[in-house]
């Protein structure tokens, strides 16, 4: 009897070409944008619309453009990176609701605490870039409040309000290659 090996589809991140990113009101004003430089995503299934992820995100990699605000942000105040290395996002589910558009919905964990968030995705399609290599594009978005995973700290503005909002505002572009 003669066995066939079954070729397993992988779909891979490619990092130069996805980001993660979030804006933050700032004194009840303007927004603050920031960003994950370092993140890792793990798709399980051949068929990537219909496979679970697996997010990694490297807390310490932080970024929003101010040094000091950054180190605040890695600090016990908030990611407390040093007793908190990683924010995990495992997927439980991903239901089409229009042609390109889902709903992705999944557990996030910050700081130890796990809640789930649902989160809009726009599916930008699969193709093939000038070099042969197949890619499929998502953009997310979603808010949460950063008070559900222990991001508490906050100051109050002599005018009334406080310096940072609760809603944290999610964004993500993430594109994939398609490897046998």
């Amino acid at each position: 009897m003669e066995t066939v090996a079954k070729t397993t589809t992988k779909w891979v991140l490619d990092p130069t070409h996805s980001e993660l990113t979030f804006k933050v009101r700032h004194m009840m004003i303007t927004n603050v944008k920031g960003e994950f430089k370092n993140f890792s995503v793990a798709v399980d299934g051949d068929d990537i619309l219909k496979s679970s992820l697996n997010v990694s995100i490297d807390a310490s990699s932080i970024n929003t453009n101010n040094n000091d605000r950054d180190n605040h942000l890695k600090s016990a105040d908030f990611f407390d990176v040093e007793n908190h290395k990683e924010l995990l996002f495992k997927s439980t589910s991903f239901k089409q609701k229009d042609d390109d558009e889902y709903e992705l919905k999944g557990i996030l964990t910050i700081k130890g605490n796990s809640k789930e968030v649902a989160l809009e995705v726009d599916f930008g399609g699969i193709n093939k870039d000038p070099w042969g290599n197949e890619k499929a594009g998502f953009s997310l978005e979603g808010k949460i409040n950063r008070k559900d995973w222990g991001l508490n700290w906050n100051a109050a503005l002599e005018t009334g309000g406080v310096l940072v909002s609760e809603e944290v505002k999610i964004f993500g572009e993430l594109q994939f290659v398609k490897q046998s």
